[in-house]
């Protein structure tokens, strides 16, 4: 390894992090590979979607599409996998395994179904996930649904909703609480309305008139008295994958009496973790929401995903949000000390830390490069794209400039799925990455602040919170060991202060609404000369501007995602490696 030239001082590991407090979107969980064989004319490479968390007995338990079992974690950030398989005839000719799963609480009893047309399906309950155990609680469903949720009132009735479809609404029903089996027959629940509401229009930018979006993904929460219907559209591919919600005074909704909220719940249009739609919203230990939704990548395939965790909330007009401004930044984990008591205008979520990206676009040197997988990939804030090396070898590396000295706090390490091996299908446990991070001041004198010499863990998308800050200008990944594939990076993020000045305040915004289409505007501002990126809020309340927008090296948006018959509000502010600027006065568009 010729840059071990250099002299090179290594700390101790296991001591160099303390546990970590902060987490970084996507989750860091061992993620299965793509279930489904036909896909491998692509590469096979890890994908799940359509997460669900419960917070049952204190812990917090998570199950997703595919995984051939689910995680449980005491404190939503150290994540545990258990290994269960909820397909009572296994096919080996199938890996579809639990997809888009339902996942209840009864009392003091965990339900678990997955999506099925079958009247064969069992639905299965556990008074202890945690210690794997489990047993049919109905051998055979009467009424089968793609994307079901379940829903436990306050009076001890239970629901069931499901659908996916581009052209039928989502359904409702309600279940007998001791047989489960259905009680008369299913309501419709909502239908999309993408001639109102732009963002549920089709398409990667929301322009597909030839297609119609999806309705799937159906979550129900419960609020001073009100239900909150939740529903993903338009599409699993697309960044513009959102959640959106329908406010009701009942659990089946009577469509002379529902009321869609004008913006998304949860959208993540910009940055590194795309998408956030097929959901669930759960509460903390704490009494906080929060919002887990997937992420879109969809390069091997369209069903290329991971998953995202928001904080989430209500205001005091009782209007649902969920805060994915700075989304895939490090947040902290919830406490008793760090909870939402409003959500001002221009306040910042007490949750996200504040630590900067400190090498967006910054210059890039690698040991070796694979075809056409760039360097540059690994720092544009774009998770479908990615460097590789040309092996997997140990001694494959990646050093990122940070332009200058710059206080580290954390760093984010995205693997990507190059050539992965043909045996990768569903869960492969025992695989692990190991690797070392050195800094330097001056390129010449490293020092090791993160060794994972002896790490024995899946760490697809590993974050480590260092335990002191570090003043250094270059940040270099060595690898030691990869589980399958070439040594590939989406993303080698880098965060914390870059100890200069944060941008000026932005000048020149304005927001063109289109006038034959409302659901569009043209929104343009004057660039920044010490800014690499620019947050947009809006909303249909000056007050209430809970949508973030992030947009990286431009200085216009096409924004296409408004409700056609609601005044909108937009403010800006710039971001760079130091902070943000102040927000400018917050401007109406009729």
């Amino acid at each position: 390894m010729k840059y071990f030239l250099l002299i090179v001082f290594c700390l101790a590991v296991a001591g160099a992090t303390a546990q970590p407090k902060t987490y970084c979107n996507p989750l860091n969980i061992d993620y299965g590979y793509t279930p489904i064989p036909n896909f491998a004319q692509w590469g096979n490479h890890r994908a799940t979607a359509d997460p669900v968390i419960v917070n049952y007995k204190g812990d917090y338990y998570l199950f997703s599409t595919n995984q051939w079992g689910y995680w449980w974690s005491s404190d939503m950030l150290n994540w545990h996998f258990v290994s269960k398989k909820f397909l009572r005839s296994w096919n080996t000719g199938t890996y579809d395994e639990l997809c888009a799963p339902a996942v209840g609480i009864i009392g003091d009893t965990m339900i678990v179904m997955g999506s099925t047309y079958k009247s064969n399906f069992s639905i299965w309950m556990s008074t202890n996930p945690k210690a794997n155990e489990w047993k049919p609680l109905v051998d055979s469903f009467e009424i089968g649904g793609w994307d079901p949720a379940f829903f436990t009132d306050d009076d001890g009735r239970l629901y069931m909703y499901n659908g996916s479809s581009n052209r039928y609404p989502l359904l409702g029903i309600e279940l007998n609480r001791k047989t489960l089996q259905p009680i008369g027959t299913r309501s419709p629940m909502y239908l999309l309305q993408d001639w109102r509401y732009g963002w549920q229009r089709f398409g990667e930018h929301m322009d597909n008139t030839f297609l119609d979006p999806f309705i799937e993904g159906a979550w129900m929460t419960k609020h001073n008295g009100k239900y909150y219907f939740q529903y993903g559209a338009p599409g699993t591919e697309f960044s513009g994958y959102a959640d959106g919600v329908v406010v009701s005074s009942g659990p089946i909704l009577d469509g002379s009496e529902i009321a869609p909220q004008s913006d998304p719940l949860s959208i993540k249009l910009g940055g590194f973790a795309r998408g956030a739609g097929h959901g669930a919203t759960f509460t903390d230990n704490f009494g906080q929401y929060w919002h887990v939704s997937t992420n879109t990548i969809s390069v091997k395939n369209t069903f290329e995903r991971r998953i995202s965790i928001w904080p989430a909330g209500f205001d005091k007009d009782d209007v649902m949000w969920c805060n994915t401004a700075f989304g895939d930044y490090p947040h902290y984990i919830p406490s008793q000390q760090l909870q939402y008591h409003s959500f001002e205008q221009n306040g910042r979520s007490p949750y996200f830390t504040g630590w900067m990206l400190l090498n967006y676009n910054k210059p890039v040197a690698v040991s070796s490069t694979l075809g056409g997988y760039h360097p540059n990939n690994a720092v544009d804030e774009l998770m479908k794209t990615y460097w590789s090396a040309a092996s997997g070898n140990a001694g494959e590396w990646i050093q990122s400039d940070l332009g200058n000295t710059s206080t580290v706090n954390a760093i984010q390490i995205n693997y990507a799925d190059q050539d992965v091996a043909a045996d990768r299908l569903g869960k492969y446990p025992g695989q692990f990455h190991q690797y070392r991070i050195y800094a330097s001041v001056d390129g010449k004198k490293w020092t090791c602040i993160v060794d994972k010499s002896k790490n024995k863990t899946d760490v697809p998308h590993d974050y480590i919170e260092l335990e002191k800050p570090v003043q250094t200008r270059f940040i270099k990944l060595e690898n030691l060991h990869m589980p399958t594939g070439k040594f590939a990076i989406s993303g080698l993020r880098v965060f914390g202060n870059g100890n200069g000045s944060k941008p000026s305040k932005v000048e020149g915004f304005v927001v063109l609404r289109t006038e034959k289409d409302k659901r569009s505007a043209f929104i343009k501002w004057k660039p920044s000369n010490d800014a690499f990126a620019y947050n947009i809020y809006y909303g249909t309340h000056p007050n209430k501007l809970y949508t973030c927008i992030m947009v990286h090296n431009n200085n216009e948006y096409w924004m296409k995602a408004m409700d056609a018959l609601k005044t909108y509000y937009y403010t800006i502010e710039a971001v760079n490696e130091n902070g943000t600027s102040e927000r400018i006065p917050v401007q109406k568009a009729e």
